[in-house]
């Protein structure tokens, strides 16, 4: 009571107070408060109020200053630098194909296009001149590696300098070492004194290093004069040290007399007598005849001499680039600085009639190309249309002499070369055998896209060869390979390998195959007996099992370079045999009987990559073998391969890992010798953190492993992981998870018992818990060991169901989302052991985070409720499934992909189980938001909807889902049409047609083209939905599809004839010929329509009815306009025959017409008179 009067008291003091302020008159600057929260006086102050024009604004940092310097913005302003290229260069994304190149794929701009002039014997003799050329400058640089370098002044001792001193030794004694200028004592010249080398050869040339430095005190006053130094003097100077001393001294006279600029002087008679010998030269007479000109304007082609001295940075000129006019498209949008040198051209304003016919389709092909390459898409397909169409007016010397160097660019982008790539594809077409004068060129700008990183440039430059070689034929693409096949440059050889092999799988094998083997079997040089191996190799990896009928020849030609004296040689021998037996297998064992032997000992003799080579050679042949063969080879190959285990090099062990899947897999290999002398071996040199890192080395230990598992036991491998499963590296457990999962979903866990089964769940659960980010290798791992041990598992799951429900508490979103994918996994085994209580709690907790606003985590609780659904059944469910489905409604709006399916999916499987628990009213809701998912992105969420959709319908029956259905076919919007035509189908399929198509041929009745139109190709889809059962109900309609072929809509019609389609297809061969032959003739005046999808539907639903009535009909139909007299009419009665003929050719046989034998032809068929 104290405290309350104590707080009155106050109340009332502060009443009083604020009644004196107010009766005195105080203002509300007396009233105190806070002033760092509410300022006093001018806002305003500090601010600029006017801007002066001549002055400059200091932008300063304040509470809402700039977020940049003022000399960043002025940078960013004057910069030249692309700023997209930087922010791409930082961010990894190179956009020009020259930046992301290699060293190796660099060398194709070494590679220069050949002239289209000459023949196969000019390029031959250009290659031989240039491989002997490099192979003289290999010899030279070869001798000066070995040639020992000169010694200098700084590495002699002091008792070598003496020596230098002493007097030249006699003629007959050994030669001393020359002597350098750095050999000389320096002594004192003066700057002024003339070099007594000018004189005579007595005294040696002297320069300004050779003086030493001056320390008197008068010196620093004087300035200093420039030394004169041997790069002053003139030839003449510098010959003087020859015996002539009076030509010398007659050369120096005649340099003093030139002129300013003595680089520009004719060398004079005393100067040539100083050069040159006087024994073996004459001078010649000028002929009688000979004027000389004398014209001083001549002297203005003179080399200018240099004015300022030293080097200059040239400026660099930026050069305006204006917009290319062209006719007939307008300006285009840009013109990159790179394409100037490439359409230069077309810049320069030129009369078109003063142009000659090959510089005029030149230049047309620049425009054209300027539009592919740079234009707008639909510049580039006008342009792309008028190229494919005038390729034979152009000609190829103009297309190809455009488009060639502009592929060998390295300025070239991706997209840049991927539409070149498809204009000389095109052109090719076209062309044919008019292209053959390029196809060395061709060749030369295509070949580097066969090795190139991305797939899809493979698969172009493949494409492009294989054209190719189709259109000018074998003999002109062998005459351009064979003066690369011996090429002193590797990458030239390597590039004609692959352009070789491509050559073979798109002309025959069997036709390039004496070439191939010419090639592989060359006497002239090693270079070309390489490039045959290395043709055969990628001749394999193309055709893969269709060298089966020409292996043995192949193995043939390549056998020989086994014992090659190159070792590169033996490699790619061995490489090639490698790759026949891997595309051989599992057959052609026999035509591997020859190489055996030498395979074996080059394993014996080999090392390094040779060895690696011939392992890969033996151990794919090795599965080829009888069982018995096989041991015996793999017995003598694994010693080798367990001491190759700690190859530090990475393509060794690559090979390694796969020879030994192929040798632990051979029957009749030991187990204990894979479980003694392999594994232990295995384990510690690839089951190491180094490996963990490496992508590739990773992938090839997971299946050497699971290779060693399926031969020793699964008991046996997993004791050596369980380990790795608690190192500290998260790689490595990573790795270690994903071989658990492999064996354990391969080879189960029958054999695992005991104190394994303790150590193997700890340590799973372990990596589980100690798992960072996204490791579903971890997860997989731990359901992998609970499903494998089935209901040895149980006394495990409390411990697991405490780590999940601990996990789904967690904050993180991973952690709460890998906690919910493991339930998903789990789920099945914790119902074998009986363990519905434990469930019970889980889905308790997974149906509280409903909620939760992460979609993924989301969709992954929504997947643990269906598999706990699926496992306990209705009936057990908690909590119940009348309270689950509400809350899943307003799910199914989640526009998330994997919300939207896991969604699905479990309403789908609580109407399919128990339909009767939930009310129809909320039934209803969820069809409505199934028939918007009808149409989403993703088929699985499509096809989810689809099921899920037929089992509500099954459930509350077809008449009230229907009614809401057919009113949804008025609507405006097509795509909701659409949808519900495909819910119609589905109730008819789920609740029997009769139920569904009498209300839907009623509502056809309905005068609206859009209602009309759904209730066809609601037939459309129903009758693909049904599929057989629609003969008891074709006769039904067939009035209402008569109707619709006649009707004056084109749309209309086609999609009668789309229905007609999918009838034909569902009731053929079930007796129902007489409709569909009825709706056939009307049908058949729809093949002239022009609109392309009205005439797709028709043919095929032409084509339908061949199905349904034979193709003796069809042909009769045709038969009336194959021989019209109106083109476009014979064209589409072709069209149909030709997919007639293509559909059923022998059924054709027994309906052509008969005609009469002449001298010539006998047309009459005895075999079929004989049948029938």
């Amino acid at each position: 009571m104290d405290n309350h009067g104590d707080i009155k008291a106050q109340l009332e003091a502060e009443r009083q107070k604020r009644k004196q302020l107010q009766a005195g008159g105080s203002s509300n600057s007396e009233i105190k408060y806070d002033t760092e929260l509410y300022e006093t006086g001018d806002r305003f102050a500090g601010y600029d109020k006017s801007i002066e024009p001549s002055k400059e604004i200091q932008l300063k940092s304040g509470r809402f200053g700039i977020t940049a310097p003022r000399e960043l913005l002025d940078e960013l302003q004057e910069g030249d630098e692309d700023v997209l290229k930087e922010l791409q260069r930082e961010r990894g994304i190179q956009p020009s194909i020259g930046e992301r190149e290699s060293e190796y794929q660099q060398r194709r701009h070494d590679r220069q296009l050949p002239g289209e002039d000459g023949g196969f014997a000019e390029k031959m003799r250009l290659v031989q001149l240039d491989n002997e050329r490099k192979e003289l400058e290999a010899k030279i640089s070869r001798a000066a590696e070995k040639q020992p370098q000169q010694r200098r002044r700084w590495d002699q001792t002091p008792a070598d300098i003496h020596k230098g001193d002493e007097a030249p030794v006699a003629r007959g004694a050994a030669t001393p070492r020359k002597r350098s200028r750095w050999d000389q004592t320096p002594a004192d010249v003066g700057g002024d004194q003339t070099p007594a080398g000018i004189h005579g050869a007595e005294t040696p040339r002297r320069s300004c290093w050779d003086q030493t430095p001056q320390t008197s005190a008068a010196r620093f006053g004087e300035t200093p004069k420039r030394t004169r130094s041997r790069w002053d003097e003139t030839p003449a100077q510098i010959s003087a040290a020859t015996p002539k001393a009076a030509a010398a001294a007659a050369v120096a006279a005649a340099a003093a007399a030139a002129s300013q600029d003595p680089r520009n002087a004719f060398q004079t008679d005393e100067e040539l007598d100083a050069l040159l010998p006087e024994e073996g030269y004459e001078i010649v007479a000028a002929p009688a005849s000979y004027v000389p000109i004398r014209t001083p304007a001549r002297k203005l082609m003179a080399t200018p001499a240099p004015q300022v001295e030293g080097f200059q940075i040239p400026e660099q000129a930026k050069v305006d680039l204006p917009a290319v006019e062209l006719g007939g498209v307008g300006a285009l949008p840009f013109l990159k600085e790179a394409d100037v040198q490439a359409f230069g051209r077309l810049l320069e304003k030129v009369d078109e009639d003063d142009l000659s016919t090959t510089e005029r389709k030149e230049r047309e092909v620049l425009e054209l190309v300027l539009r592919i390459k740079n234009g707008t898409q639909p510049q580039r397909k006008a342009a792309m249309r008028a190229m494919t169409e005038r390729a034979r007016e152009l000609g190829a010397d103009a297309i190809f002499g455009q488009v060639l160097p502009l592929l060998m660019s390295a300025q070239m982008e991706d997209h840049e070369r991927h539409v070149l790539v498809k204009v000389v594809g095109r052109a090719l077409q076209r062309l044919g055998a008019a292209a053959r004068g390029h196809v060395h060129r061709i060749l030369v700008a295509v070949e580097p896209l066969l090795i190139d990183t991305d797939r899809y440039a493979r698969a172009e430059g493949h494409e492009i060869v294989s054209s190719l070689s189709k259109a000018v034929g074998l003999a002109a693409m062998v005459a351009a390979l064979r003066p690369d096949v011996d090429h002193s440059d590797e990458y030239v050889r390597n590039t004609t390998a692959h352009a070789l092999a491509v050559v073979a799988t798109a002309l025959g094998i069997g036709a390039v195959l004496p070439f191939v083997r010419a090639v592989a079997r060359s006497t002239r040089a090693w270079q070309a007996r390489q490039t045959g191996a290395r043709a055969v190799r990628h001749i394999a990896e193309l055709a893969r099992s269709g060298v089966l009928p020409h292996l043995r020849a192949l193995v043939d030609s390549v056998a020989a370079q086994l014992g090659d004296e190159n070792q590169i040689v033996r490699t790619a021998a061995a490489l090639a045999l490698a790759a026949l037996a891997e595309a051989a297998a599992p057959y052609g064992i026999e035509s591997f009987d020859t190489v055996l032997r030498p395979l074996w000992m080059g394993v014996r003799q080999h090392r390094g990559r040779g060895l690696a080579a011939f392992l890969k050679a033996v151990g794919f042949i090795i599965p080829l073998m009888d069982p018995e063969h096989q041991a015996h080879y793999a017995r003598e190959v694994v010693p080798v391969l367990v001491r190759e285990f700690d190859s530090a090099d990475d393509a060794m062990r690559a090979v390694v890992l796969r020879v030994l899947r192929q040798c632990i897999g051979a029957a009749g290999v030991p187990v204990s010798l894979v479980r003694d002398d392999v594994l232990p071996a295995f384990a510690r040199a690839f089951w190491v953190r180094r490996v963990a890192l490496d992508v590739r080395q990773r992938v090839l230990v997971l299946d050497a492993t699971a290779e060693l598992a399926a031969k020793a036991g699964a008991a046996s491998v997993i004791e050596l992981l369980i380990p790795l499963l608690k190192d500290a590296a998260a790689p490595l457990r990573s790795m270690a998870a994903a071989a658990v999962a492999r064996v354990l979903d391969e080879l189960g866990g029958l054999d695992i018992h005991g104190r394994l089964e303790e150590l193997l769940i700890d340590a799973t659960l372990f990596a589980f818990q100690e798992q960072a980010g996204d490791a579903r290798s971890v997860l997989d791992a731990l359901a992998a060991a609970v499903t494998a041990l089935g209901p040895r598992a149980r006394p495990y799951l409390q411990q697991i169901a405490s780590a999940l429900l601990w996990r789904l508490n967690n904050a993180q979103p991973p952690v709460r989302q890998q906690a919910a994918d493991l339930v998903a996994r789990v789920a099945p085994a914790m119902a074998a052991c009986d363990e519905t209580e434990m469930l019970s709690r889980v889905s308790i907790v997974l149906f509280e985070y409903l909620g939760e606003e992460y979609p993924d985590v989301l969709g992954s609780i929504l997947s643990a409720l269906r598999a706990v659904v699926a496992s306990v059944g209705i009936a057990e469910m908690q909590p119940p499934v009348g309270d689950l489905l509400p809350r899943l409604t307003p799910i199914l709006k989640n526009r998330h992909e994997k919300v939207q399916e896991a969604c699905i999916h479990l309403v789908g499987c609580i109407a399919d189980r128990a339909p009767e628990q939930v009310p129809a009213r909320e039934w209803m809701r969820c069809c409505f938001s199934l028939l918007d998912l009808l149409r989403a992105h993703k088929k699985a969420v499509r096809r989810a909807a689809v099921s899920t959709f037929g089992f509500i319908a099954r459930a509350i029956g077809p008449q009230d889902v229907l009614a809401t259905l057919l009113n949804n076919l008025k609507v405006q919007e097509r795509q909701n049409r659409v949808c519900t035509t495909v819910a119609i189908a589905i109730v008819a399929e789920s609740c029997a047609p009769f139920t569904v198509l009498p209300a839907l041929m009623n509502e056809y009745r309905v005068p609206e083209l859009n209602v009309q139109n759904g209730v066809l190709k609601s037939l459309a889809f129903l009758f693909e939905y049904i599929g057989s059962m629609a003969r008891d109900y074709v006769g039904a309609v067939t009035p209402l599809l008569e109707d619709a072929l006649v009707d004056r809509d084109l749309v209309h019609r086609q999609q009668a004839a789309s229905a007609i389609r999918h009838l034909a297809l569902s009731v053929a061969g079930r007796g129902c010929e007489p409709p569909i032959l009825h709706l056939l003739n009307f049908l058949w005046p729809n093949v002239f329509e022009t609109s392309p999808h009205s005439i797709c539907a028709v043919l095929e639903a032409i084509e339908s009815c061949r199905v349904c009535l034979g193709a003796g009909p069809i042909l009769l139909y045709c038969l009336q306009g194959l021989f019209h007299p109106a083109r476009k009419v014979r064209e589409v009665y072709w069209r149909i025959y030709n997919m007639m003929y293509l559909g059923a050719q022998p059924a054709l046989v027994a309906f052509y017409p008969r005609f009469q034998d002449q001298a010539e032809n006998n047309y009459c068929r005895y075999e079929l008179d004989y049948v029938l």
